[in-house]
């Protein structure tokens, strides 16, 4: 089991960027592909963004052009640039793990943080 933490999350305005930082301990971080997840009240979790062992991303439609994941296995830390933020990408922001591949499916992430609120505001 790796422990995950979360942090950077709060109030911005639209158009503005944040920077979302999640630890890792417990277990290396580089065994791991690891994944950004949001949830907004009354929505599904919805699939942000991910980065693979070596450091490949993948960023959901929604966010690319926007969104910036990447990872540093020296500090044990994944990270998600959010620049041009809107209204809608308010949301609880979890990070995740997984030794597997299906980065889009929130149900093959077996390591969660606990979530940090991102409010966006018009």
């Amino acid at each position: 089991q790796v422990q995950l933490v979360e942090s950077g999350g709060g109030l911005v305005q639209a158009g503005g960027s944040l920077r979302l930082s999640c630890i890792a301990s417990g277990r290396t971080l580089s065994s791991y592909a690891m994944g950004w997840f949001r949830q907004a009240p009354g929505k599904e979790r919805e699939f942000v963004a991910a980065t693979s062992r070596s450091g490949l991303t993948y960023v959901a439609n929604s966010v690319k052009g926007r969104f910036t994941v990447s990872r540093d296995n020296a500090k044990n830390t994944v990270y998600l640039q959010m620049n041009s933020l809107k209204p809608e990408d308010t949301a609880v922001y979890y990070c995740a793990a997984t030794m597997g591949s299906t980065w889009t499916i929130s149900r093959t992430y077996g390591n969660w943080g606990q979530g940090t609120q991102v409010t966006v505001s018009s």
